[in-house]
């Protein structure tokens, strides 16, 4: 079992694709935070992959260099897979971030 979180500007936007992405892996645990909440989740929990809205890609960098430290990959979601909610496409790319690793 993975554990997948997506960060995003509220939570909200996220939170449809995250149900996308559980549909297709039920063996994952894959949920969604304001980024604003994920240093304290990452204290509080192994997380495998962090993945990005696109809307906060900005955010990417500053994100990466903190995760750095505890060998966890961050990864902005692709904006396409994004707007069609493609839950395979984006877990697809959640696996390939883990597996570079």
């Amino acid at each position: 079992q993975k554990v997948i979180l997506l960060a995003c500007a509220a939570g909200m936007s996220t939170s449809l694709l995250v149900t996308k992405m559980q549909e297709v892996s039920k063996k994952d645990k894959i949920f969604a935070i304001p980024v604003s909440k994920v240093d304290q989740k990452v204290n509080e929990e192994s997380i495998d992959v962090i993945l990005i809205g696109p809307q906060i890609r900005y955010m990417e960098k500053r994100i990466k260099e903190k995760m750095a430290v505890k060998h966890i990959p961050v990864g902005v979601i692709p904006m396409e897979d994004y707007g069609r909610m493609d839950g395979t496409k984006v877990l697809k790319y959640a696996y390939s971030l883990m597996n570079k690793g």
